[in-house]
């Protein structure tokens, strides 16, 4: 059994017992998050919403924060003497996945 989430405007495919790595949000660690926004509920059948299938949700616990690999980014003109560099680490909230109800 598997459903398709959407969480921050991404979606993820939730198994029971698999480990969602999503975008940043406030919740403490071993916090119960619960995902309504699902978009396909997979079981016996398959259901699909139009957007959300009713009634379901994805029950979450929160495991840890993380931080992403460094992304560097460089900008560059050529002739001109004009060189920037910045780095980048995106930070992600682990979410293990309990129960999914549909």
């Amino acid at each position: 059994m598997y459903a398709v989430v959407e969480c921050n405007g991404k979606q993820y495919r939730a198994e029971i017992g698999a480990v969602l790595k999503v975008d940043r949000f406030d919740a403490e660690k071993g916090a119960t998050v619960s995902l309504d926004k699902v978009l396909v509920l997979s079981g016996d059948s398959i259901k699909v919403g139009s957007p959300y299938v009713a009634g379901a949700a994805v029950k979450t616990t929160v495991q840890d924060e993380i931080k992403g690999d460094k992304i560097i980014v460089f900008k560059y003109k050529p002739k001109k003497d004009y060189r920037r560099t910045q780095g980048h680490r995106q930070r992600y909230t682990l979410l293990k996945v309990e129960e999914i109800k549909g």
